[in-house]
Order: C-alpha cells, then sequence, then structure tokens
C-alpha cells in the first residue's frame, strides 16, 4: 500500500453527518457522541452512542472494537472487543451492555453524554437464521445476554419465534429481559439463588420446548455449563446451533493471532480466530473456555 503524504491519516475517522469516500466499506473507524451512559444495576451498564450511518450496518453477532479513555491518566494501549446490544437505525446509534472490571471499562464508564468516544467495526462474523427455522432458543448468563439481545431483534424483523432463558445469580443482575420481551420473546429466567439455573432444571426446560416443536436452533453465548448442555441436547434431537466465544483480542481483525481458540472439525482439532472467523460459531465444533 502506498500511502498519500497529503492525506492526513490521523483524521480518517468518521464523524456525524461526514462524507464517506467509501460507501461500499464495511468495516470503518467512527467518531461517535455519547448520548447515555448509566448502570441498569449494580453490575451493568448501557451505553448508547450515536454514530455515523455507516457503523449502523452492524448485525446481530458482531462486534466493535471499542478505544476506551483513560481511567487514571495513564494510557489504555489496546482497544476493547465488545459485541453490540443493540442498533437504533432510528435514533443513528449503537448500543453497549457492559460490565466494569479493567482500567478499559473503568475509562468506558467515566464517558459523559456529550462525550466523544472511537469505535472501529462492526467486525466479525455473526449469527444467522436459516428460513426454515420457525422458533430458536437462545440461553445466556451475565453479560452474554448482551449479545444474544440483538439475536431477538433479527428474529422479530424475520418471524421467528424466541424462548429467551435467562441464567443469573439472583433476579437483580439479570439482564436484557426487557428488551427480550419488548421484542416480543417469551423470557425463562433461572436463578442461583433459587436453584433454577441447576443444569437439571434448564435441561427440563428445553426438553419442554422441544417436545412443543419450539427450538428448531440453539444459541448460547456466556456460560460453558449452558454450552455443554446444549451441545449435548443437540446431538440428541439433530438441533443445531451456534455460539458467541468470548475472547481478550489486540487488532480485532485478525492479523495478530491472539485471539485463536481451538475447534473440533470432522474430528481434527483446529485453531481459529474468534475476531475473524467468528465471534459466532457452530455449536458443535467449539470446545469451550
Amino acid at each position: 500500500m502506498t500511502l498519500d503524504p497529503n492525506h492526513n491519516y490521523s483524521n480518517a475517522a468518521l464523524r456525524i453527518g461526514d462524507v464517506d469516500r467509501y460507501p461500499r466499506r464495511r468495516v470503518g473507524e467512527f467518531i461517535g457522541i455519547v448520548a447515555s451512559n448509566a448502570g441498569v444495576n449494580d453490575e451493568y451498564r448501557h451505553i448508547v452512542v450515536k454514530v455515523h450511518e455507516q457503523a449502523l450496518k452492524a448485525y446481530a453477532g458482531q462486534m466493535f472494537h471499542l478505544l476506551c479513555p483513560s481511567p487514571d491518566g495513564a494510557e489504555v494501549w489496546m482497544r476493547r472487543p465488545m459485541s453490540v446490544y443493540r442498533v437504533d437505525k432510528a435514533a443513528g446509534a449503537v448500543e453497549f451492555l457492559y460490565k466494569i472490571e479493567g482500567r478499559g471499562t473503568r475509562g468506558m464508564g467515566k464517558l459523559q453524554p456529550g462525550d466523544e468516544f472511537n469505535i472501529a467495526g462492526p467486525l466479525g462474523a455473526g449469527f444467522k437464521l436459516e428460513p426454515a427455522w420457525k422458533n430458536i432458543v437462545v440461553l445466556g448468563r451475565g453479560v452474554g445476554l448482551a449479545t444474544l439481545a440483538p439475536l431477538s431483534q433479527l428474529a422479530a424483523e424475520q418471524g421467528v419465534g424466541v424462548t429467551a432463558i435467562l441464567s443469573a445469580r439472583h433476579q437483580g443482575v439479570v439482564m436484557s429481559k426487557a428488551l427480550f420481551e419488548e421484542l416480543g420473546a417469551r423470557t425463562v429466567t433461572v436463578l442461583d439463588s433459587d436453584g433454577t439455573s441447576a443444569v437439571e432444571n434448564v435441561e427440563r426446560v428445553i426438553e419442554e420446548l422441544i417436545a412443543a416443536r419450539k427450538a428448531d436452533a440453539f444459541f448460547t453465548c456466556g456460560s460453558n455449563r449452558l454450552l455443554k448442555l446444549t451441545q449435548r441436547l443437540g446431538k440428541k434431537h439433530n438441533i443445531p446451533g451456534q455460539v458467541a466465544m468470548e475472547q481478550i483480542m489486540v487488532c480485532g481483525f485478525g492479523a495478530c493471532y491472539v485471539c485463536m481458540r481451538t475447534f473440533e472439525v470432522d474430528g481434527k482439532r483446529v485453531l481459529r480466530r474468534v475476531c475473524r472467523e467468528g465471534p459466532v460459531f457452530n455449536m458443535q465444533e467449539a470446545v469451550g473456555w
């Protein structure tokens, strides 16, 4: 690639209203404006970012690489990968649901309405719905439910019924229930606090859905235990599935090979990049976390 010495590449990120010289691009760098950034419970926060129209091309299961501000004055060296929680095309915004755990998300938690926020994407391969599927089951735990929430939006657009099994430690940290129901999904909450999140109970719930012909495919994220359960039931009943994998990343577009994970394909162990070949994979090929 030959660089143009007269072009300011540091200003290549698109701001709202900019004319995109490359409108057919699938990925870009964007300077968004924070519309809101508020807590939804004691652990999780919800941020809404107004963005250039090109960023609104993100679909369910894809992610953005976020350039988080510093929480303490020292530079945050790497971007943070984060799945899209919702794309609100009418409002011109993308939304993320996140938990404050490290320096990057601590800095993100300090963003105020009106602040600029640099995001790159959309990246990766997201969820896919087959035309033959009329009813799907999504199972997630914790912030993994943020990844699965857009799937209900996609399903609603295609007339596909959704049952969402929401797993959490206790009622106070159940995620995304309102959004799932707003999009027409039936929700089932299972908790550690009352024992309903036990594998045996979740298996019973899924078996009932299968018997009622409400499970043409499984989708999961956020729990190795739920992944193993749906893999087993998928094999037992010949039901396909997809899993969104979570992994530390550096570049976000497949060049650095930091986010490699092991998969089993046709009886052989292979390595794949979560950011490039994923983050959504065939459920039966995933070895797990």
